[in-house]
């Protein structure tokens, strides 16, 4: 008979619950038995456990816990103690003691998500692995590189730079992320158009097991046999197996970066050279497309905007001569059959100059609620799509802000990317709110066949759609998958949809 996991779930932190199950005074308990034991494996001195120490590690970037920590509350409940292994002999020793011992983990990487996917639920144990932080090594030959992956984004790539190479994913959360973190959420960067998302660069990886042992998928640039064991850990956020080692493709740094900046008449103007780029095989390094909400922030309705409102930001690199024919032909695209004007650099040079800055905090420091929400799907859905969400979400409250642009893009589709906000108000309103637009959002891209999530990942608070989307037969595959590999549900319990129990949703 099948066992469902059990332990924390997601329904021990109801989604927004303006009310966090946990307080300070509540946590000040005596240290866990077990702690002594954990400090023998990893050292006394790498194992955290006090009380400011907790209250550090008790979120991650998402939005429900930044509003919590601005009034100094605690977004679900602290960890019971931070671990920090500085091998991958301790984490699999670690891993092995807490199966033994019933204990919850959760692997902390930079703690840059998004979506509550490092939030302890049930006062886990959190495995930090920013210890495993270097270079292994870097083939020049094949182009390839091994790294640990508690490594920090921007020190990786900086390193990387110094030997001629870029790993060519640079989100904007770059300088505080892990590699390991990037993996494990399916990360995009900015220039994710060119060189692909995370999971298109790795070819191979190291795992350790919910109960310690050690598995390796050797790299490879293609894999001919079996299914991909490697895309069982991508995405998977922890849940079937800590990752601590990834084989990388890395480039050639670009011998030269071309800017362009682009005008549309309308946001179908703009979709379709976008589209038709893409589909006549162009390869910009960075494809930014805002909507006139965000275009306006951005240009001030300044000429040539006055008259087309819609900002487009290009960027071709590489070889010199194919970077600047590749320009040449989005602009004739632009030009010729979308009906764009082309405009200066300027734009494009106070993106570059300002592109891992987050606006968001700005907001968030002057008490608004900010969130954002990024979702995929086809060209033929993407324009109503956009004009479907933004009215659910204005019809909502006229105090909405609803803006969006388009910077992964494909052949067959595009990541939307739309940011919600709210101005200072009562904050069970303003959850209320945000929690709403959520659900509007997720409801209308999975009613038009597109995907809720590009690269943000899962986490806590899109659990349930995301069951939605894998659909019945989909959840239960998950679910044997989970409950083989760690019948406990000690690792990461609750998240990825993994600690719903209701299976009567369609």
């Amino acid at each position: 008979m099948h066992e469902e996991p059990h332990g924390p779930n997601a329904a021990s932190l109801p989604a927004w619950s303006p009310t966090p199950p946990s307080s300070l005074a509540a946590a000040r308990q005596a240290p866990p038995v077990w702690l002594t034991d954990v400090e023998r494996i990893v050292g006394a001195s790498f194992v955290l456990s006090q009380l400011p120490d907790r209250w550090v590690y008790s979120r991650d970037r998402s939005p429900y816990a930044l509003f919590q920590a601005r009034n100094a509350r605690i977004p679900a409940t602290l960890p019971s103690a931070i671990a920090c292994p500085g091998s991958v002999t301790e984490l699999a020793a670690l891993l092995e003691f807490t199966r033994a011992n019933g204990i919850p983990v959760i692997p902390f990487g930079g703690g840059s998500g998004v979506l509550g996917g490092a939030l302890p639920i049930g006062n886990e144990l959190i495995v930090d692995l920013k210890r495993l932080n270097r270079i292994i090594a870097l083939d020049a030959v094949d182009a390839t590189v091994v790294v640990q992956a508690g490594m920090n984004g921007g020190q990786f790539e900086a390193e990387l730079n110094a030997s001629g190479y870029t790993c060519g994913h640079l989100p904007q959360s770059l300088h505080m992320s892990t590699v390991g973190g990037w993996a494990a959420c399916r990360g995009a960067g900015q220039n994710s158009t060119r060189y692909g998302k995370i999971e298109d660069m790795v070819l191979g990886l190291e795992v350790v097991m919910p109960d310690g042992r050690l598995l390796r998928i050797r790299p490879s640039s293609c894999h001919g046999g079996g299914p991909d064991l490697a895309g069982l850990f991508l995405g998977a956020e922890g849940t079937l197996g800590i990752i601590t080692e990834l084989t990388l493709r890395i480039w050639q740094l670009p011998e030269a970066r071309h800017g362009l900046v682009a005008a549309f008449p309308n946001l179908q103007a703009g979709l379709d050279a976008l589209r038709f780029m893409m589909q006549r095989e162009l390869r910009p390094a960075v494809a930014r497309l805002y909507d006139e909400v965000e275009s306006l922030h951005r240009t001030q309705a300044q000429a040539p905007f006055d008259t087309h409102p819609i900002l487009a930001i290009f960027e071709f690199s590489g070889i010199n001569e194919l970077a600047m024919l590749e320009r040449k032909l989005a602009i004739d695209i632009i030009d010729h059959r979308c009906g764009g004007l082309i405009a200066g650099s300027d734009l494009y040079d106070e993106w570059l100059a300002n592109r891992f800055g987050s606006l968001s905090t700005t907001w968030q420091a002057r008490d608004h609620y900010v969130d954002t929400m990024e979702i995929v799907a086809g060209w033929s859905a993407l324009p109503g799509l956009y004009d479907d969400i933004r009215h659910a979400v204005r019809a909502l409250s006229p105090d909405f802000y609803f803006g969006a642009h388009w910077s992964h893009v494909y052949p067959e589709g595009a990541c939307q990317y739309m940011t919600v906000r709210l101005p200072p108000r009562p904050e069970d309103e303003a959850l209320h709110l945000l929690r709403s637009a959520w659900n509007q959002a997720q409801d209308i891209c999975l009613a038009a066949g597109g995907s809720i999530a590009h690269h943000h990942g899962i986490g806590l608070f899109r659990g349930t759609c995301f069951r939605r989307e894998l659909g019945a037969t989909g959840r239960r595959l998950l679910k044997d998958l989970k409950s083989l590999v760690d019948p406990g549900n000690l690792l990461v319990p609750g998240k990825l949809g993994l600690g719903i129990e209701d299976e009567t949703t369609p």
